[in-house]
């Protein structure tokens, strides 16, 4: 399965973990400081590299916890 990632689509899906509207979150904010952690970061690996992006990592992610850098990693920089 392979999904189209979006900006809106991936705040949604961390917004989602998070039990907060997607608005709440910017797209360069550091998503460990709303709250999000390591176990819930590898549910979002998971999720996306079934939705295609097989080759996304934990360290990828957590290197720069915000959302425009992860949907750059995403897309491949075609945000």
């Amino acid at each position: 399965m392979s999904r189209d990632f979006t900006l809106d689509g991936v705040r949604a899906d961390v917004a989602g973990l998070l039990g907060c509207e997607p608005a709440e979150i910017g797209p360069e904010d550091n998503l460990f400081d709303h709250g999000l952690d390591s176990m819930r970061t590898m549910v979002l690996v998971e999720r996306w590299r079934a939705a295609g992006a097989e080759s996304l990592e934990f360290p990828d992610l957590a290197e720069r916890p915000e959302l425009a850098h992860w949907l750059a990693l995403l897309t491949g920089g075609q945000a």
